[in-house]
């Protein structure tokens, strides 16, 4: 009987699968206080994965931790605190309410494999659990805009004061030649400032300088 039952599976294209075959995702360990939150996750992925909750590690080694955020303190020391407690270190995935880009990249930062949200589709979440079971990072696409910005602004702590000045006028729309008048400058050297300043931000012109100046001052 059960022969025949494969058979009119392979037939009709359908893949014949016993009931205790494993699932794609294996075991994924889930690890959070808030109850409806941990409910909601095991939805999103039991059809793809065999999901442990709470702070005990499950029997068998896990494929991937999914670990939900309580803020940024001692993030580095939980995610590393769940990987020590497997033989097989596997990776952590941190949780978040919403898309928080700071606590992404400190996730990150801190060892984690991964950052999803609430505010993702349960279909997002099951493939990024997938790609971080494989060994690769998962990250939200706004993180490589973010990161690029807090990098570039950190290069406006090494303008100079007139640089900065001048910058400030840029952003309001002034000329080069207005610039000069408000400060009794040459127009020769506000754009000697300003070639100045470009180097230092690397950028190549008024209007992406004045486009980091006004996000990063």
């Amino acid at each position: 009987m059960r022969r025949k039952r494969r058979s009119l599976a392979r037939a009709v294209g359908m893949i014949y699968q016993p009931k205790d075959s494993p699932k794609p995702l294996g075991i994924v360990w889930v690890d959070c206080p808030r109850s409806v939150v941990s409910a909601g996750l095991v939805r999103a992925l039991e059809e793809k994965a065999t999901v442990h909750q709470g702070p005990k590690p499950p029997g068998d080694a896990p494929s991937c931790v999914i670990l939900c955020a309580n803020g940024h303190e001692s993030l580095s020391e939980r995610v590393e605190f769940y990987r020590e407690l497997s033989p097989d270190s596997p990776p952590v995935v941190v949780f978040a309410p919403q898309l928080d880009l700071p606590l992404a990249r400190d996730a990150l930062q801190a060892g984690a494999s991964g950052f999803v949200h609430a505010e993702m589709t349960p279909d997002q979440l099951v493939r990024a659990v997938a790609v971080a079971a494989t060994g690769e990072l998962v990250a939200p696409r706004e993180l490589l805009r973010y990161v690029l910005i807090k990098d570039r602004a950190g290069d406006l702590a090494a303008l100079s004061v007139r640089q900065r000045e001048i910058l400030g006028y840029v952003v309001e729309g002034l000329s080069n030649a207005e610039i000069g008048r408000r400060l009794y400058l040459s127009e020769s050297t506000i754009k000697q400032h300003l070639r100045a300043a470009y180097k230092l931000l690397g950028v190549s012109n008024r209007t992406e300088a004045a486009n980091l100046f006004r996000r990063g001052d």
